[in-house]
């Protein structure tokens, strides 16, 4: 490497140290910063009380008479909000809570607002293995508005709870008017299942609703609760989805960033998706409307993500009884239980484009069902999955190899060009005899690359599988307690260079790649072109060291398959030149073929690149006629 290629590296490296090291400061003078202010309130506020205190010690009566004539103020009386008298007596009653439960749900509703008040998901814990509620008390809130003749909104007023018309899997709940109308909210807990099923009915209301009202609004607004070890990981794959009827798949806003959205579409469905489960709003006629909104919650708090969805759904005006169904789904972002559910809910799932999406959905996935029905350590199946992937792009990976040992085994030659040609201006001169040993050898010079290029949408494709599959949550292997999180062997409590830990797994990955980099390097001659070598040593030093930030915070699986991954390459790099590729019979073939003195045949690519280095050179020319 020369010494304008070592300058260029280091000056690329210090400026990454300089840029998260001015990162991390920042942060930590914000954090000073707020500190300070919130230090400035409590000294302010502590000061004021002990004035209060010094001058009710001096003026003993006068504190006592204020004391008195705040306890003897008269109470205003609460007006009535409502000119209905039932309304009214909704909005102070008091609220009761019912619970449904099956299998895999337990549901509690609350009479105030007619909703539901939490739900738990069973058989899966958070990472701090308390129980896993996908909705908490007060911090949701479902409403509906109903324009009857004012706007009622549902989460103002108690409901009262119908026993005669609930059982072990419904629940009623109804808000009377003073006429004899009521909205009645009708919930079914689905029997093995994950789903609750809603109905909304507005009985004997059809005169209250005026004639130019033909929806119902809805509010959802939901706190999703951390439930994994990685915060950065959770947030990069937490979202909001929105699905429009026989659309190719959902859209979203979300993946770690706030956002929000407004739409006068059908929609026929929304989901606020956490990382591994997945709280779905179903309209079976589609919402006519639908504004989107989500805001990720600090690091350091018990919250991942605030999401609110402002929906509108139709309704026939004038009717006796009007009944709107909904549908819910609260549970494991599982492709094969999603899609059971006939809805597209599995699309929630990121698995990548329309191709690698193809290749995840019918190899990976069924490979690894299958595979985890006769074996039970993930570990090993990701080993198995490891080799049969490897097995199945063996022919292309073949191709590679065996390619990469032929110049191999031109090294000397390739270096007797090199010296032969030591001026960047005989660049042209040198790439022509090079094609021509090529072609004196039988080697393609695209015959490393196409293959490799070939492979990449498998790495692609577990990419984005590992960090989306629950199948590997809190799943224990080796020292990894989760491999759907990172693998942290060291942890310290501060941020450098954006980071607090290191994961093992991780930079094995990063360390094989480097080895894997310069076995391959050791092959090839960059000769005195700076480029090349410059080239050469990103792909050595930067490439491993960027792949270990990336996956430093993603799922320990994943860096696991990539670090097995490199190791079986580099073992099949080693069987292939060791007892496939012959040095001595490529060398002989090139002696032979300047002994015959025939030229050898060329390659379509290569008749391609002679066009455009004859085109290159006639430009040239005309270059030099015209000065």
């Amino acid at each position: 490497m020369d010494k304008n290629s070592i300058i260029g590296f280091v000056l690329i490296f210090l400026i990454m140290m300089g840029f998260f090291g001015y990162q991390s400061r920042q942060v930590a003078k914000q954090r000073a910063y707020q500190a300070q202010l919130d230090s400035i309130a409590a000294a302010e506020a502590y000061a004021q009380w002990q004035q209060d205190s010094i001058w009710r010690a001096e003026h003993p009566e006068a504190a006592a008479a204020v004391d008195e004539a705040i306890t003897a103020a008269p109470q205003a009386p609460v007006a009535p909000v409502y000119s209905d008298s039932s309304l009214n007596a909704a909005a102070r009653a008091e609220a009761q809570l019912i619970t449904l439960e099956n299998n895999k749900l337990q549901v509690v509703f609350t009479t105030r607002g007619g909703q539901p008040y939490s739900v738990k998901v069973k058989d899966y814990l958070t990472y701090s293995q308390e129980p896993l509620y996908l909705l908490q008390g007060e911090k949701s809130q479902l409403g509906y508005v109903v324009y009857a003749p004012t706007a009622v909104d549902t989460r103002k007023f108690t409901f009262q709870y119908v026993p005669e018309a609930s059982s072990d899997s419904t629940v009623v709940m109804r808000l009377p008017f003073a006429d004899g109308g009521y909205i009645e909210q009708k919930y079914t807990l689905v029997k093995d299942s994950y789903s609750v099923n809603e109905t909304l009915s507005l009985v004997g209301m059809g005169h209250l609703i005026p004639r130019n009202v033909s929806s119902v609004d809805v509010d959802f607004d939901a706190i999703i609760p951390r439930m994994e070890k990685g915060y950065k990981n959770e947030t990069q794959y937490s979202r909001l989805n929105y699905y429009f009827p026989d659309d190719n798949k959902p859209a979203n806003i979300g993946n770690g960033r706030g956002g929000e959205k407004r739409f006068n579409n059908n929609i026929e469905w929304f989901a606020f998706q956490q990382q591994f489960f997945s709280a779905i709003m179903r309209a079976p006629g589609n919402f006519s409307y639908g504004e989107f909104k989500i805001d990720f919650l600090p690091k350091t708090g018990q919250d991942l993500m605030h999401c609110r969805a402002l929906m509108r759904a139709d309704i026939t005006p004038n009717a006796e009884r009007i009944d709107v169904p909904f549908e819910f789904y609260f549970g494991p972002n599982d492709y094969k239980g999603l899609k059971a559910y006939g809805h597209a809910y599995e699309k929630v799932i990121p698995l990548g484009g329309k191709i690698i999406g193809y290749f995840t959905k019918w190899v990976i996935i069924p490979l690894f069902d299958w595979l985890h029905k006769g074996i039970s350590n993930f570990g090993l199946i990701i080993l198995l999955m490891t080799i049969f992937i490897k097995i199945v792009v063996l022919p292309f990976a073949y191709k590679s190899y065996s390619s990469s040992a032929k110049m191999q085994a031109l090294k000397p030659y390739m270096e007797k060009i090199n010296a032969k040609y030591p001026k960047q201006e005989d660049a042209m001169k040198k790439q022509q005899e090079t094609m021509e040993l090529y072609r004196k050898a039988g080697v393609s010079p695209m015959g490393g690359c196409l293959p490799m290029l070939l492979q990449m949408p498998i790495l692609w494709a577990m990419f984005r599988f590992f960090p989306a599959s629950i199948q590997l949550r809190q799943q224990h292997f080796l020292w990894a307690e989760d491999l759907s999180a990172y693998d942290d062997v060291i942890h310290w409590g501060t941020s450098i260079l954006g980071m607090d830990h290191i994961s093992l797994f991780a930079l094995l990955m990063a360390v094989s790649m480097f080895f894997y980099s310069k076995i391959s390097m050791s092959q090839q001659s960059a000769g005195n072109d700076p480029n090349a070598k410059m080239m050469q040593a990103m792909t050595l030093y930067m490439m491993p060291i960027m792949m270990f930030f990336i996956c430093n915070n993603l799922s320990s699986g994943l860096s696991y398959y990539y670090l097995l991954s490199n190791l079986i390459t580099m073992l099949e790099t080693f069987i292939i030149r060791k007892w496939v590729v012959n040095p001595q019979e490529v060398l002989d073939k090139v002696k032979a073929a300047e002994a015959s003195g025939k030229p050898a045949p060329k390659s379509k690519w290569q008749q391609r690149l002679e066009e455009a280095q004859k085109m290159q050179r006639e430009m040239e020319k005309q270059k030099g006629k015209k000065r």
